[in-house]
């Protein structure tokens, strides 16, 4: 089975300066290393609230590093600073719009404030590229309501195949593929 590669961005002025620990990066690697089954590889990089710099750094994960998934934590709330989702859709090929709207609405169910997140996701090449808050609990909540259908859409981008643990997440896709 090939490995896959995953990339995990965390984007934060103050994180990428020391000023405090990043949690947000460690929760997504947390998270898919306990769903996934299958042999990946993780491609990190901690990098402040710079559109150019998200960018270059989606672009570089996806054409050079070529990672299957990319998971972004921090810059999707509406403070000047947030950028990530101008960055994503800047880069990518398709916006997958359904994504967005089902992590809003799992979170909607945790907190009011979830409809200030602008979070997005698209593919560009042979990557998908998810979105996340920078709340290590609002990214699993998020995670655990659109993983479902990551392995699925990753085989359709022709990415490395994902398996999950079932007792976990169950990946959907249709019988025979």
């Amino acid at each position: 089975m090939q490995t896959a590669r995953i990339g995990f961005v965390t984007i934060s002025d103050r994180a990428s300066n020391g000023i405090y620990e990043d949690k947000g990066g460690p929760a997504m690697q947390q998270w898919i290393g306990d769903v996934l089954t299958n042999p990946w590889q993780a491609v990190v990089r901690l990098i402040p609230d710079e559109q150019l710099l998200i960018e270059q750094t989606l672009i570089e994960l996806a054409d050079t590093e070529h990672c299957d998934l990319i998971l972004t934590t921090g810059g999707t709330g509406p403070a000047l600073r947030d950028v990530t989702p101008e960055a994503t859709a800047a880069v990518c090929d398709k916006i997958m719009d359904g994504f967005g709207e089902q992590m809003r609405a799992v979170s909607l169910k945790v907190v009011p404030t979830a409809i200030l997140s602008r979070q997005i996701a698209g593919i560009r090449g042979k990557s998908l590229i998810i979105n996340l808050p920078g709340k290590p609990t609002a990214i699993a909540d998020c995670l655990n309501g659109v993983f479902a259908a990551v392995p699925y859409c990753i085989d359709l981008i022709g990415g490395a195949r994902l398996e999950t643990n079932v007792e976990k997440i169950a990946a959907f896709r249709p019988k025979g593929a």
